[in-house]
């Protein structure tokens, strides 16, 4: 597996916060991690679509996920947000497109 370039990575990490959902996500782990089927009923979604999201910001290292055994003996899967401070600047965002990965067909 190749290492992502900065330039990649910003873009991985500002596709996965353009979805509202993502950033509702986003915002209702800023208050601590949850675990799933929690984070699900809070959001009013599907736990399905719920991990659609969860994996694109795991991805881009928005967040990240563990499970563990509940005291009754049942597996959780709790979601926390990883650390991220992303000042956009103009030179941040000519120096991560030098980096870009080429298109396959350029």
């Amino acid at each position: 597996m190749t290492q992502q370039s900065d330039g990649d990575h910003l873009v991985a990490v500002l596709a996965a916060l353009a979805h509202p959902v993502r950033l509702r996500i986003v915002a209702q782990l800023a208050q601590g991690r949850d675990y799933v089927s929690h984070l699900a009923r809070e959001l009013g979604i599907s736990r399905p679509l719920l991990h659609m999201h969860l994996q694109r910001l795991e991805a881009a290292g928005i967040i990240t996920g563990s499970h563990e055994i509940s005291d009754d003996g049942k597996a959780l899967r709790y979601v926390e947000l990883t650390e991220l401070d992303l000042h956009l600047t103009p030179r941040l965002v000519a120096d991560a497109a030098a980096t870009l990965t080429p298109p396959e067909d350029a």
